[in-house]
């Protein structure tokens, strides 16, 4: 009975002490950014792709309360039906985010590719909600084209469901397979995101000639 019990708890291991028997780049790619390590704090099963995108079209839900309530009353709309109206909104987000990132966790487990670190790139994604909640708010109080509309519902939704698509579902996925004990990186033909070593040196080189050649015009 005490070796059954002993081996049970053998068999039972979190991930996280598997990643520790990995190499420094596969662990800090699967460790993530700021943001995956929040998410990952929790079981993987509450912190799967489809929860995160729930989560955040929640999140980004709270930002229209705000317009909604506010307009409504310039508009001489009641309370409740401005509160329904944000309701069924927010069903209607979180609905579109956590089917966007199940259909992320879907195409990561086909492709097997590995998650891209989104980190440098935030400056970049940061605008992209401010943008699609200032033309929303626009639409509230005049009249602009579908089009336009419809890119600014774009750029207020982007940024959730191409970090999980991008960096946490193909994360998630192989941690996944880690903590069931599986080859995490089996099927993978490239098991982490990092620049070719020989382009690099090839980089390297030509930034050595660009200085030379610099060096010697002087």
């Amino acid at each position: 009975m005490v070796k059954t019990c002993v081996f049970a708890v053998v068999l039972v291991t979190d991930w996280r002490d598997r990643l520790d028997e990995l190499d420094s780049d596969h662990r800090h790619m699967l460790e993530g950014g700021s943001l995956s390590q929040l998410f990952l704090r929790y079981p993987l099963y509450v912190s799967h792709p489809v929860f995160i995108g729930s989560f955040y079209g929640f999140l980004v839900c709270l930002t229209l309360l705000l317009p909604y309530a506010y307009f409504g009353s310039v508009d001489n709309i009641p309370m409740m039906d401005s509160i329904r109206d944000w309701g069924i909104q927010t069903l209607i987000l979180i609905t579109l985010c956590s089917f966007l990132g199940g259909s992320s966790s879907i195409i990561a487990s086909i492709s097997k590719r590995p998650p891209i670190r989104l980190e440098n790139h935030r400056r970049f994604l940061f605008p992209f909600p401010f943008i699609g909640l200032a033309i929303i708010s626009v639409s509230m109080m005049n009249d602009i084209s579908d089009y336009t509309l419809f890119a600014g519902w774009v750029c207020f939704i982007l940024p959730g469901p191409l970090y999980i698509h991008l960096s946490y579902a193909p994360r998630w996925r192989i941690i996944d397979r880690l903590d069931r004990g599986l080859q995490p990186f089996e099927g993978m033909i490239k098991t982490i995101d990092s620049p070719d070593p020989e382009e690099v040196l090839v980089t390297e080189d030509d930034e050595l000639e660009e200085v030379v050649d610099e060096s010697q015009s002087d």
